[in-house]
């Protein structure tokens, strides 16, 4: 038997097809060949970087779908589909809604394999969520030898977050519980991959202290440099801070979101208020990060009712006046299943039908909802405008200089210098690109639903 494992591409260019410069490892298709039976081939094409050989025999197709390449995922699955091949899709990936798609849903990855290997697959496959990698299974990342990836591997120590944002496809999904890995299987994990740096891709790695000190405690001596993601409140306890340090905690992408404390409570994103001092616009915090030298990926999401013109442009003021390494503007995404997607639906402010991620003419990082204070357009141009400022050449080198940060060692500066450019580079690429690669129209939806980008008139 033979399994062919499929991640796809988010779509195209106008005039060419896109190529992901900055592309990782696809961590849950490594995973789910690691659960594959040893007598199963495994092969693995990247959609991102390669032409997938449609015509190669193969005994089932296994998909992996964030909610930004449904389309394209869909568009893979038909064509394999009209060779009378079968096809798994969506492969959960974790992170945004993809079960909500309405196709089947794949957990019992090993009733899967041994259904189709006795031609009996079934059009659903249910199991509760639970713990990551359950019995110590190991990716197999022999499947990403040769892929071009970045150089770090990626892991994960848990998966969910204790936090109930109303706009985060996580909480939704993982009803606002973290599963925790046992620790002797991540530090396994990390002996039997040959790299020194990883990027733990866990959804928030400090949801649950007591937890993260205790791994933290025994990951001291692999003597590896790791990133991750992690909610500010992490800034609060002297003995994380410390822990992570010692560790190799090199920095982690953490979600501000807004510099309004309006905006804040709306949203319900609790760990960034949780302050006695009062509002500050992070700025203790944020003197925190630097006092341990975490180079910090800010991430924002912009457009919430409290949100305007002149709010988001402070926001940019913000990340430029505290050199962040990074910083993502996003343009707050209705994913469904949200409560954030249920609200908006309610109120009649949904675009592209309320199925902006198959629309074949909606465009990544274009507004998909009615903003309060500005038109979608203004949204969606304010949002760029800060991205383009942020990734101009006199910003990186404006930036850098930070001594607490990109400048307290060579490893970090080189971190900076490395990858900055890329991210800028592929933010300029994916500007404004189309989804999937066909324009036939919609792909699993309703014909009509999402002819022009009139608010949505229906339920999920």
């Amino acid at each position: 038997m033979k399994i062919t494992f499929i991640m796809p591409n988010i779509g195209r260019q106008d005039h060419s097809l896109y190529v992901d410069e900055a592309r990782m490892e696809p961590l849950s298709l490594g995973v789910l060949a690691g659960l594959t039976p040893p007598d199963v081939e495994c092969v693995l094409y990247d959609d991102r970087m390669e032409e997938i050989p449609f015509d190669e025999p193969t005994d089932l197709v296994a998909i992996s779908i964030e909610i930004y390449a449904a389309r394209r995922a869909y568009e893979i699955a038909a064509e394999y589909r009209g060779r009378g091949v079968p096809v798994t899709t969506p492969v959960l990936d974790g992170g945004h809604m993809f079960d909500l798609l309405d196709r089947p849903k794949l957990h019992g990855w090993a009733e899967v394999v041994d259904d189709a290997r006795n031609h009996r697959l079934k059009p659903r496959y249910d199991a509760a969520v639970g713990v990551a990698q359950a019995g110590g299974a190991l990716p197999r990342r022999d499947l990403f030898v040769g892929k071009g990836y970045l150089p770090l591997t990626l892991m994960q120590f848990s998966r969910g977050c204790r936090f109930a944002c109303d706009f985060c496809a996580v909480t939704a999904y993982f009803k606002k519980t973290q599963y925790i890995r046992p620790t002797e299987e991540v530090l396994e994990e990390i002996r039997q991959q040959d790299r020194k740096f990883v990027f733990f891709v866990d959804d928030n790695f400090l949801s649950n202290h007591a937890a993260a000190k205790s791994f933290l405690r025994d990951l001291i001596p692999m003597k590896i440099r790791w990133v991750s993601q992690a909610s500010i409140d992490m800034t609060n306890d002297t003995e994380l801070m410390e822990l992570m340090a010692a560790s190799g905690c090199m920095g982690h992408v953490v979600g501000f979101e807004s510099i309004s404390p309006e905006s804040i409570k709306l949203m319900k994103k609790a760990p960034n208020l949780l302050r006695k001092e009062g509002w500050d616009r992070y700025q203790s915090q944020v003197e925190i990060l630097r006092k341990y030298h975490l180079q910090t990926w800010a991430t924002f999401t912009l457009g919430h009712d409290f949100d305007t013109i002149e709010s988001i442009q402070q926001t940019h003021e913000f990340a430029m006046r505290n050199r962040f390494c990074f910083a993502a503007y996003n343009i707050l995404m209705p994913y469904p299943g949200t409560p954030l997607y249920d609200r908006l639906n309610r109120e009649g402010r949904l675009l592209f039908g309320g199925k902006w991620w198959l629309h074949p003419e909606y465009r990544f990082n274009q507004a998909t909802f009615l903003p309060k204070n500005m038109t979608p357009d203004e949204l969606t141009d304010v949002i760029w405008s800060c991205r383009d400022k942020w990734n101009s050449p006199r910003s990186i080198f404006y930036r850098m200089w930070d001594f607490k940060t990109h400048m307290s060692s060579f490893t970090r500066l080189f971190m900076y210098l490395a990858y900055n450019p890329l991210y800028a580079k592929e933010s300029y690429k994916k500007q404004g690109m189309l989804f999937g690669r066909n324009r036939r129209g919609p792909i699993g939806v309703p014909v009509g639903e999402t002819a022009n980008r009139e608010p949505a008139r229906f339920v999920q």
